[in-house]
Protein backbone atom coordinates (compact mmCIF):
# COMPACT_ATOMS: atom_id res chain seq x y z
CA UNK A 1 0.00 0.00 0.00
CA UNK A 2 1.21 3.41 -0.28
CA UNK A 3 1.54 6.16 2.56
CA UNK A 4 -1.80 7.47 3.07
CA UNK A 5 -0.80 11.12 2.96
CA UNK A 6 -0.85 12.24 -0.75
CA UNK A 7 -1.72 15.98 -2.35
CA UNK A 8 -3.22 17.61 -4.92
CA UNK A 9 -0.84 19.74 -7.27
CA UNK A 10 -2.28 22.60 -9.27
CA UNK A 11 0.39 23.84 -12.11
CA UNK A 12 3.02 21.46 -10.27
CA UNK A 13 3.09 23.08 -7.16
CA UNK A 14 1.62 21.04 -3.82
CA UNK A 15 -1.68 23.04 -3.17
CA UNK A 16 -3.24 20.30 -0.58
CA UNK A 17 -1.79 17.56 1.83
CA UNK A 18 -4.16 15.47 3.58
CA UNK A 19 -3.58 14.55 7.20
CA UNK A 20 -4.63 11.70 8.74
CA UNK A 21 -7.60 11.52 11.52
CA UNK A 22 -10.16 9.61 12.58
CA UNK A 23 -13.84 9.53 11.47
CA UNK A 24 -17.03 8.74 13.68
CA UNK A 25 -20.04 7.06 12.15
CA UNK A 26 -23.24 8.31 12.95
CA UNK A 27 -26.22 5.89 10.97
CA UNK A 28 -30.06 6.14 11.80
CA UNK A 29 -32.22 3.29 12.83
CA UNK A 30 -32.95 1.14 10.19
CA UNK A 31 -35.84 2.65 8.33
CA UNK A 32 -35.71 5.83 10.20
CA UNK A 33 -37.60 8.12 7.00
CA UNK A 34 -37.84 11.66 9.38
CA UNK A 35 -40.83 12.83 6.83
CA UNK A 36 -43.28 9.85 6.81
CA UNK A 37 -41.27 7.79 3.78
CA UNK A 38 -40.56 4.32 3.30
CA UNK A 39 -37.26 4.56 5.07
CA UNK A 40 -36.09 2.49 1.49
CA UNK A 41 -33.30 4.56 -0.67
CA UNK A 42 -32.86 4.87 -3.83
CA UNK A 43 -29.66 6.25 -5.03
CA UNK A 44 -28.98 7.99 -8.69
CA UNK A 45 -25.09 6.50 -8.84
CA UNK A 46 -22.51 8.23 -11.18
CA UNK A 47 -20.07 6.02 -10.42
CA UNK A 48 -19.12 2.00 -12.41
CA UNK A 49 -21.89 -0.13 -11.38
CA UNK A 50 -19.85 -2.23 -9.47
CA UNK A 51 -18.35 0.14 -6.84
CA UNK A 52 -22.20 1.81 -7.04
CA UNK A 53 -23.77 -2.13 -5.86
CA UNK A 54 -20.39 -1.90 -3.30
CA UNK A 55 -21.93 0.91 -1.72
CA UNK A 56 -25.36 0.21 -1.70
CA UNK A 57 -25.14 -3.32 -0.56
CA UNK A 58 -22.70 -2.16 2.07
CA UNK A 59 -25.01 0.41 3.84
CA UNK A 60 -27.93 -1.85 3.81
CA UNK A 61 -26.31 -5.14 5.51
CA UNK A 62 -24.35 -1.94 8.02
CA UNK A 63 -27.76 -0.16 8.59
CA UNK A 64 -30.50 -2.20 7.47
CA UNK A 65 -31.85 0.32 5.72
CA UNK A 66 -32.91 -1.50 2.13
CA UNK A 67 -30.76 0.49 -0.70
CA UNK A 68 -30.74 0.42 -4.51
CA UNK A 69 -29.43 2.38 -7.44
CA UNK A 70 -29.98 3.28 -10.86
CA UNK A 71 -26.45 4.31 -12.97
CA UNK A 72 -26.77 7.42 -14.67
CA UNK A 73 -24.32 9.51 -16.06
CA UNK A 74 -23.44 13.14 -14.18
CA UNK A 75 -25.74 15.12 -17.12
CA UNK A 76 -28.62 12.61 -16.64
CA UNK A 77 -29.05 12.92 -13.06
CA UNK A 78 -29.05 16.67 -13.33
CA UNK A 79 -32.10 16.36 -16.03
CA UNK A 80 -33.64 13.49 -14.03
CA UNK A 81 -33.31 15.77 -11.02
CA UNK A 82 -34.92 18.67 -12.91
CA UNK A 83 -38.17 16.46 -14.56
CA UNK A 84 -38.93 14.83 -10.95
CA UNK A 85 -38.52 17.57 -9.09
CA UNK A 86 -42.02 17.71 -7.68
CA UNK A 87 -42.06 13.83 -6.89
CA UNK A 88 -38.00 13.01 -6.48
CA UNK A 89 -37.59 9.36 -7.68
CA UNK A 90 -34.33 9.11 -5.67
CA UNK A 91 -32.91 10.39 -2.36
CA UNK A 92 -29.18 10.20 -2.40
CA UNK A 93 -26.62 11.09 -5.34
CA UNK A 94 -23.40 9.07 -4.80
CA UNK A 95 -20.46 9.35 -7.16
CA UNK A 96 -20.13 11.83 -10.05
CA UNK A 97 -18.05 15.14 -10.85
CA UNK A 98 -18.88 18.08 -8.51
CA UNK A 99 -19.53 20.23 -11.31
CA UNK A 100 -22.79 18.17 -12.03
CA UNK A 101 -23.65 18.42 -8.28
CA UNK A 102 -23.17 22.19 -8.85
CA UNK A 103 -25.80 22.64 -11.76
CA UNK A 104 -28.12 20.54 -9.75
CA UNK A 105 -27.59 22.96 -6.60
CA UNK A 106 -28.50 25.76 -9.23
CA UNK A 107 -31.45 24.56 -10.02
CA UNK A 108 -32.30 24.01 -6.26
CA UNK A 109 -32.44 20.22 -6.99
CA UNK A 110 -30.01 19.54 -3.90
CA UNK A 111 -31.03 19.36 0.13
CA UNK A 112 -28.10 20.98 2.08
CA UNK A 113 -26.53 19.12 4.72
CA UNK A 114 -23.27 19.31 6.43
CA UNK A 115 -22.75 15.41 7.98
CA UNK A 116 -20.77 15.63 11.16
CA UNK A 117 -18.90 13.38 9.36
CA UNK A 118 -17.82 15.88 6.74
CA UNK A 119 -14.91 17.58 9.35
CA UNK A 120 -12.30 14.89 8.18
CA UNK A 121 -12.99 15.58 4.46
CA UNK A 122 -10.63 18.60 3.24
CA UNK A 123 -12.48 22.10 2.67
CA UNK A 124 -11.15 21.80 -1.24
CA UNK A 125 -12.96 18.33 -1.64
CA UNK A 126 -16.89 20.03 -0.16
CA UNK A 127 -19.20 22.86 -0.27
CA UNK A 128 -19.05 25.47 1.63
CA UNK A 129 -22.68 25.19 1.97
CA UNK A 130 -23.13 21.36 2.04
CA UNK A 131 -24.78 21.01 -1.16
CA UNK A 132 -22.32 18.10 -1.79
CA UNK A 133 -18.88 16.50 0.08
CA UNK A 134 -16.99 14.51 -2.15
CA UNK A 135 -16.41 11.14 -1.54
CA UNK A 136 -13.28 10.43 -4.17
CA UNK A 137 -10.55 12.07 -6.53
CA UNK A 138 -10.06 11.09 -10.33
CA UNK A 139 -7.92 12.32 -12.45
CA UNK A 140 -8.56 13.27 -16.26
CA UNK A 141 -6.14 11.99 -18.72
CA UNK A 142 -5.27 10.27 -21.95
CA UNK A 143 -5.89 6.22 -22.37
CA UNK A 144 -3.93 4.91 -25.60
CA UNK A 145 -3.88 2.14 -27.42
CA UNK A 146 -0.37 1.28 -27.73
CA UNK A 147 -0.76 -1.28 -30.92
CA UNK A 148 -2.48 1.04 -32.48
CA UNK A 149 -0.21 3.96 -31.65
CA UNK A 150 2.75 1.91 -33.32
CA UNK A 151 0.79 1.58 -36.08
CA UNK A 152 0.42 4.72 -36.90
CA UNK A 153 3.89 5.44 -35.98
CA UNK A 154 3.33 7.83 -33.08
CA UNK A 155 4.55 8.08 -29.21
CA UNK A 156 1.85 8.11 -26.62
CA UNK A 157 0.50 11.56 -26.18
CA UNK A 158 1.87 13.72 -23.79
CA UNK A 159 -0.14 17.13 -24.59
CA UNK A 160 -3.17 18.20 -25.40
CA UNK A 161 -1.35 19.64 -28.56
CA UNK A 162 -0.33 15.90 -29.38
CA UNK A 163 -4.16 15.34 -29.81
CA UNK A 164 -4.55 17.30 -32.50
CA UNK A 165 -2.32 15.65 -34.76
CA UNK A 166 -3.27 14.86 -38.37
CA UNK A 167 -2.03 11.77 -37.91
CA UNK A 168 -4.88 10.72 -35.43
CA UNK A 169 -7.93 12.03 -37.93
CA UNK A 170 -10.80 9.92 -36.46
CA UNK A 171 -8.86 7.85 -33.93
CA UNK A 172 -9.75 10.13 -31.26
CA UNK A 173 -12.19 9.05 -28.80
CA UNK A 174 -14.75 11.35 -26.25
CA UNK A 175 -17.85 11.58 -24.46
CA UNK A 176 -20.29 14.77 -25.18
CA UNK A 177 -20.18 17.08 -22.61
CA UNK A 178 -24.18 17.50 -22.55
CA UNK A 179 -24.50 13.97 -21.09
CA UNK A 180 -20.83 13.50 -19.29
CA UNK A 181 -19.26 14.60 -16.59
CA UNK A 182 -15.98 13.89 -17.32
CA UNK A 183 -16.57 15.46 -21.16
CA UNK A 184 -17.40 18.52 -19.46
CA UNK A 185 -14.31 18.12 -17.21
CA UNK A 186 -12.39 17.88 -20.57
CA UNK A 187 -13.66 21.15 -21.59
CA UNK A 188 -13.63 22.96 -18.86
CA UNK A 189 -10.14 21.86 -18.59
CA UNK A 190 -9.17 23.78 -21.74
CA UNK A 191 -11.03 26.70 -20.17
CA UNK A 192 -8.90 26.80 -17.26
CA UNK A 193 -5.75 25.88 -19.33
CA UNK A 194 -6.44 28.47 -22.32
CA UNK A 195 -7.94 31.57 -20.24
CA UNK A 196 -11.47 31.47 -21.46
CA UNK A 197 -14.49 29.67 -23.01
CA UNK A 198 -13.63 31.30 -26.20
CA UNK A 199 -10.17 29.62 -26.91
CA UNK A 200 -11.52 26.18 -25.04
CA UNK A 201 -14.00 26.53 -27.60
CA UNK A 202 -11.34 26.66 -30.74
CA UNK A 203 -9.72 24.17 -29.15
CA UNK A 204 -12.15 21.63 -29.26
CA UNK A 205 -12.86 22.43 -32.84
CA UNK A 206 -10.00 21.64 -33.83
CA UNK A 207 -10.00 18.75 -31.62
CA UNK A 208 -13.50 17.67 -33.58
CA UNK A 209 -11.39 16.75 -36.98
CA UNK A 210 -9.51 13.92 -34.55
CA UNK A 211 -12.67 12.53 -32.69
CA UNK A 212 -14.45 9.62 -34.10
CA UNK A 213 -17.86 9.99 -32.42
CA UNK A 214 -19.06 11.82 -28.94
CA UNK A 215 -20.33 8.70 -26.42
CA UNK A 216 -22.49 8.98 -23.68
CA UNK A 217 -20.70 7.59 -21.54
CA UNK A 218 -17.44 9.16 -19.89
CA UNK A 219 -16.24 5.82 -19.47
CA UNK A 220 -16.83 4.13 -23.29
CA UNK A 221 -13.75 5.89 -24.91
CA UNK A 222 -11.51 3.77 -22.49
CA UNK A 223 -12.82 0.62 -23.86
CA UNK A 224 -13.35 1.86 -27.42
CA UNK A 225 -9.12 2.77 -27.11
CA UNK A 226 -9.11 -1.28 -25.38
CA UNK A 227 -10.38 -2.66 -28.31
CA UNK A 228 -8.81 -0.96 -30.94
CA UNK A 229 -11.38 0.92 -32.44
CA UNK A 230 -9.02 4.47 -32.36
CA UNK A 231 -5.64 5.03 -30.53
CA UNK A 232 -6.64 7.37 -28.06
CA UNK A 233 -9.86 7.45 -25.32
CA UNK A 234 -9.99 10.78 -22.97
CA UNK A 235 -10.96 9.51 -19.62
CA UNK A 236 -10.44 9.64 -16.01
CA UNK A 237 -6.94 7.80 -15.74
CA UNK A 238 -8.72 5.05 -13.00
CA UNK A 239 -10.96 3.95 -15.70
CA UNK A 240 -8.39 3.26 -17.84
CA UNK A 241 -6.08 1.29 -15.18
CA UNK A 242 -9.13 -1.23 -14.82
CA UNK A 243 -9.48 -1.99 -18.48
CA UNK A 244 -5.97 -2.79 -18.64
CA UNK A 245 -6.39 -5.10 -15.79
CA UNK A 246 -9.42 -6.58 -17.21
CA UNK A 247 -7.77 -7.93 -19.89
CA UNK A 248 -6.96 -4.55 -22.13
CA UNK A 249 -3.59 -5.04 -22.09
CA UNK A 250 -2.27 -2.66 -25.07
CA UNK A 251 -4.02 0.20 -22.84
CA UNK A 252 -1.34 3.30 -21.39
CA UNK A 253 -1.86 6.15 -19.42
CA UNK A 254 -0.28 9.39 -19.84
CA UNK A 255 -1.20 13.04 -18.96
CA UNK A 256 -1.19 16.46 -20.38
CA UNK A 257 2.35 18.39 -19.91
CA UNK A 258 -0.05 21.37 -19.62
CA UNK A 259 -1.90 20.47 -17.17
CA UNK A 260 -4.90 18.25 -16.74
CA UNK A 261 -8.30 18.83 -14.66
CA UNK A 262 -9.58 16.18 -12.25
CA UNK A 263 -12.88 15.60 -10.86
CA UNK A 264 -14.28 15.37 -7.15
CA UNK A 265 -16.77 12.67 -6.98
CA UNK A 266 -19.81 13.72 -4.97
CA UNK A 267 -22.25 12.60 -2.03
CA UNK A 268 -25.40 14.67 -1.39
CA UNK A 269 -29.06 14.69 -0.66
CA UNK A 270 -32.30 15.09 -3.12
CA UNK A 271 -34.50 18.13 -2.53
CA UNK A 272 -37.94 16.48 -1.47
CA UNK A 273 -36.70 13.23 -0.39
CA UNK A 274 -39.34 11.58 1.38
CA UNK A 275 -36.47 9.56 3.45
CA UNK A 276 -34.09 12.38 5.05
CA UNK A 277 -33.31 10.87 8.49
CA UNK A 278 -32.41 7.86 6.32
CA UNK A 279 -30.47 9.92 3.53
CA UNK A 280 -28.24 11.64 6.38
CA UNK A 281 -27.47 8.39 7.46
CA UNK A 282 -26.13 7.67 4.23
CA UNK A 283 -24.08 10.46 3.34
CA UNK A 284 -22.72 10.12 7.33
CA UNK A 285 -21.46 6.86 6.08
CA UNK A 286 -20.84 7.24 2.54
CA UNK A 287 -17.75 9.74 4.23
CA UNK A 288 -16.35 7.01 6.59
CA UNK A 289 -13.36 5.43 5.95
CA UNK A 290 -14.86 2.14 5.58
CA UNK A 291 -17.32 3.05 2.83
CA UNK A 292 -14.15 4.83 0.39
CA UNK A 293 -12.27 1.65 0.99
CA UNK A 294 -15.16 -0.51 -1.08
CA UNK A 295 -13.58 1.23 -4.16
CA UNK A 296 -10.47 -0.98 -4.79
CA UNK A 297 -11.60 -4.56 -4.48
CA UNK A 298 -14.29 -4.11 -7.53
CA UNK A 299 -11.78 -2.38 -10.00
CA UNK A 300 -12.82 1.38 -8.72
CA UNK A 301 -9.23 3.10 -8.19
CA UNK A 302 -10.23 6.68 -7.59
CA UNK A 303 -8.06 8.20 -4.41
CA UNK A 304 -10.63 8.15 -1.44
CA UNK A 305 -11.39 12.17 0.26
CA UNK A 306 -11.20 10.24 3.77
CA UNK A 307 -7.26 10.86 4.87
CA UNK A 308 -7.79 7.82 6.91
CA UNK A 309 -8.48 5.31 4.15
CA UNK A 310 -5.70 3.33 2.40
CA UNK A 311 -4.10 4.19 -0.62
CA UNK A 312 -4.36 1.54 -3.21
CA UNK A 313 -0.70 0.84 -5.37
CA UNK A 314 -2.92 1.58 -8.40
CA UNK A 315 -4.34 4.47 -7.65
CA UNK A 316 -2.49 7.88 -9.45
CA UNK A 317 -0.05 9.14 -7.78
CA UNK A 318 -1.08 12.73 -7.96
CA UNK A 319 2.66 14.41 -7.39
CA UNK A 320 3.70 13.14 -10.41
CA UNK A 321 0.70 14.58 -12.11
CA UNK A 322 0.20 18.62 -13.03
CA UNK A 323 -2.96 20.06 -12.78
CA UNK A 324 -4.88 22.70 -13.68
CA UNK A 325 -6.39 24.97 -11.28
CA UNK A 326 -10.11 23.38 -11.46
CA UNK A 327 -12.91 25.67 -10.18
CA UNK A 328 -16.05 23.51 -9.44
CA UNK A 329 -18.07 26.52 -8.39
CA UNK A 330 -17.25 28.41 -11.76
CA UNK A 331 -17.49 25.05 -13.80
CA UNK A 332 -21.32 24.85 -12.07
CA UNK A 333 -22.22 27.90 -13.05
CA UNK A 334 -20.80 27.88 -17.04
CA UNK A 335 -22.03 24.56 -17.82
CA UNK A 336 -25.28 24.44 -19.25
CA UNK A 337 -24.62 28.08 -21.40
CA UNK A 338 -20.69 26.29 -22.49
CA UNK A 339 -22.49 22.82 -23.05
CA UNK A 340 -24.76 24.36 -25.14
CA UNK A 341 -21.78 26.59 -27.33
CA UNK A 342 -20.26 23.04 -27.56
CA UNK A 343 -23.51 21.63 -29.52
CA UNK A 344 -23.48 24.24 -31.54
CA UNK A 345 -20.12 25.52 -32.50
CA UNK A 346 -18.07 22.59 -32.26
CA UNK A 347 -20.71 18.88 -32.08
CA UNK A 348 -22.94 20.03 -34.80
CA UNK A 349 -20.24 20.73 -37.09
CA UNK A 350 -19.07 19.07 -40.30
CA UNK A 351 -15.02 17.83 -40.29
CA UNK A 352 -12.42 18.99 -42.32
Amino acid sequence: MKNRSWAVVAGGTAAVALALSGCVVDTAEPGASGTGGSGALTVACGAMEEVCAAWTNAFTAETGIQTSFVRLSSGETVARLAATASAPEFDVWHGGPADGFGAATEQDLIEPYVSPNASVIPDRYKDADGNWTGVYVGTLGFCSNKTVLDELGLDLPGSWEDLLDPSLSRQVSTAHPSTSGTAFTTLWTQVTRLGGEDAALDYMKQLHNNVLQYTKSGTAPGQIAGRGEVAVGIVFSHDCVLYKERGMTDLEVSFPSEGTGYEVGGVAIIKGTDNLTAAQSYVDWALTKEAQELGPPVGSYQLPTNPDAAIDDRMVDLDSVTLVDYDFAAAAAAKRELTARFDAEVAAQPRE
